[in-house]
């Protein structure tokens, strides 16, 4: 199974994505984690371009093979990633959930993004500005996605209703 944890940075992404990971024995795979590689092995600073993405395809194909359980970890903004994740989990026959995390308070959105830590050396915390700018180019999904708004939600009680959401799918 692939279960692809998609948002804008500040929902409660990563977080999340790490509790359901380790609650199902899942192997976890952030593209922020393998962008930041790409960038400390190269000695680049900004954009790797869809390096990051393709190197979570592979990775991802190759434990699902295993019959692992992956989830994956990213904004997952446009659709031609989404069509990569879902052409990844086909190729190894395996089911796929696409979740969506939002959160619908914009000033706790901003408070989250804002007074964030980022706990992978080397990478830069986004700033709300930017934020902004990636909801603006974030396009539509072609089907619906599980949604969950992590809005005045503890990270307890959205990882206990992700998990019911992924449980019933």
């Amino acid at each position: 199974m692939l279960i692809v944890v998609a948002g804008l940075p500040g929902t409660g992404k990563s977080t999340l994505a790490k509790a359901i990971a380790r609650e199902r024995e899942a192997v976890y795979l952030r593209i922020d984690t393998i962008e930041q590689a790409i960038r400390d092995a190269n000695g680049v600073m900004g954009d790797v371009g869809p390096a990051g993405y393709v190197a979570a395809y592979a990775l991802t194909l190759d434990n699902l093979r295993l019959g692992r359980i992956v989830v994956a970890d990213s904004t997952n903004r446009l659709m031609i990633t989404r069509k990569a994740f879902r052409a990844t989990a086909l190729a190894a026959g395996a089911s796929l959930i696409e979740i969506e995390l939002i959160c619908s308070d914009q000033s706790e959105h901003r408070r989250r993004v804002e007074t964030r830590s980022i706990d992978i050396p080397g990478l830069s915390a986004p700033d709300w500005a930017s934020v902004g700018r990636q909801a603006a180019e974030t396009e539509p999904w072609d089907r619906p996605p599980i949604r969950l708004d992590t809005a005045g939600r503890t990270i307890a009680e959205s990882i206990a209703e992700l998990s019911a959401l992924i449980d019933r799918h």
